[in-house]
């Protein structure tokens, strides 16, 4: 079986909704993370300083074909906190990435993250049937490492130099991958973590 494309839908979570998304999530997602170094740190580009500036950045994700991009909104506010993406999406070996993800710094260490990651996995791997996903980060961003190994992304190695970070450094990238086989364990080490 082929698996699916994936198309601009919207997954429930208790937590949080992922949504498409739409430049009208500028101004929650500036008010969350815009203008904070830290939260754009490890990002392909500078932090933005204006809801004008996050704008172009969102408008240019939402134009990329190869890239299926979600508000992330809390349930609980109806308020957007971040953005994640179903990212570099070929048409030819049933594989996706989940990246592109960013979430305002006070969110981190929360629930967000991890349902975020167990919508979009889900979604992947049950209803589109991908074979494979990709997760990929900066070799210096530790808490981003440790936070896909935690959901069960197992090391596949190291691109060096793979791509300037926009500092004009060169990034070298660690890649992570699950594999449908192995969906089902981390799904149930995703719920255990989000019924803690």
């Amino acid at each position: 079986m082929t698996a699916k494309m994936p198309d601009p839908v919207i997954l429930e979570g208790r937590t949080v909704r992922l949504v498409p998304l739409a430049l009208d999530h500028v101004p929650d997602l500036f008010e969350a993370g815009g203008n904070d170094d830290e939260v754009w740190r490890w990002l392909p580009v500078a932090t933005p300083r204006s809801e004008e500036e996050l704008r172009r950045v969102a408008a240019s994700l939402i134009e990329n074909p190869r890239n299926v991009p979600f508000a992330v909104v809390q349930r609980e506010t109806g308020r957007a906190v971040g953005w994640t993406s179903y990212w570099d999406v070929p048409d030819f070996d049933d594989s996706l990435e989940i990246g592109w993800t960013w979430y305002g710094r006070a969110y981190w260490r929360t629930a967000v993250n991890t349902e975020c990651k167990l919508l979009l996995l889900t979604h992947a791997f049950d209803k589109l049937g991908h074979n494979r996903v990709l997760l990929k980060t900066d070799c210096l961003n530790t808490r981003s490492q440790n936070a896909i190994r935690r959901i069960g992304g197992v090391y596949e190695g190291t691109l060096r130099r793979h791509r300037r970070r926009p500092d004009g450094t060169w990034r070298d990238t660690v890649y992570f991958g699950i594999l449908d086989d192995e969906w089902p364990s981390c799904r149930l080490r995703l719920e255990q973590l989000l019924n803690r």
